[in-house]
């Protein structure tokens, strides 16, 4: 494993975690898993050691149960599980590489956990506006966008409380992403001492304008007008998600915070 550079990516459910996967998945000197028949080919889905997301709720929920929120004290973070989940991991990647990829937006909870088990690992974790992901992930997990709206502020908030253990960490938004691409996957892959990728995906800038746009309208509609849990989101969220650089009452507007960037 010393001859390997282990990289995490976490974040929540379609907050571009895939797509930064597929794209340094395409430089020549890193490898990540492809076309294993499982969602999104995250590796949550091709180990035994740790559980699933799913089995703390799935999208939108897991993040509730405190179970799913691993770290260097975790029972399962041993040096024997650490060699189990590179074997298992490793019949997936292309071991002549010299960067390997791991993607599960659950990691976003447990980068504390695999930095036990692999230390000098990087992760890379990528944020997005809690409403966006609340209505991308709605028809998933069948609840409610208030649930929905608290889940995404509490994974950010316990990611937060994890930062300062990290010793290798890049953090960066989603809609800063997609509006400058290349200029951000340029700082990843230098800070991660891996030549240049070419970006060949598409990248649309107006990621959250339907999401946005689909709040308003529920805003406005009487019957969640009468529902106080909906009608109070603003109020009730507001502080909370302005420490994590974003607004319910404007959603558009993006607010500074002093720990996106690199760490370490």
């Amino acid at each position: 494993m010393t001859s390997h550079q282990f990289v995490f990516i976490g974040g929540l459910h379609r907050s571009g975690t895939s797509l930064v996967h597929e794209i340094l998945r395409g430089s020549p000197v890193a490898t990540g898993f492809i076309n294993t028949g499982f969602p999104q080919d995250e590796g949550q889905f091709l180990q035994t050691v740790y559980p699933r997301a799913s089995v703390y709720g799935g999208p939108g929920r897991f993040g509730f149960d405190k179970g799913s929120h691993m770290d260097e004290t975790h029972a399962l973070a041993t040096p024997a599980n650490a060699d189990k989940l590179f074997q298992e991991w490793s019949k997936h990647w292309d071991m002549s590489k010299q960067f390997l990829l791991e993607k599960s937006p659950p990691n976003i909870v447990r980068l504390r956990f695999f930095q036990a088990l692999y230390p000098g690992s990087r992760f890379i974790v990528i944020l997005r506006h809690p409403l966006a992901v609340s209505y991308a992930t709605r028809k998933w997990s069948k609840t409610s966008i208030p649930e929905l709206l608290e889940h995404s502020i509490i994974c950010y908030e316990r990611f937060l409380s994890d930062m300062s253990h990290l010793k290798h960490l890049a953090v960066f938004r989603y809609e800063e992403f997609v509006q400058s691409p290349k200029p951000t996957l340029d700082l990843l892959t230098d800070w991660l001492e891996m030549p240049r990728v070419e970006l060949k995906h598409e990248v649309r800038p107006d990621v959250n304008a339907k999401y946005f746009e689909t709040f308003r309208e529920e805003q406005r509609s009487l019957l969640n007008r009468i529902k106080p849990s909906f009608v109070n989101m603003p109020e009730k969220f507001e502080a909370r998600a302005n420490a994590l650089g974003y607004s319910i009452e404007e959603p558009e507007k993006l607010l500074p915070v002093p720990w996106l960037g690199l760490h370490g």
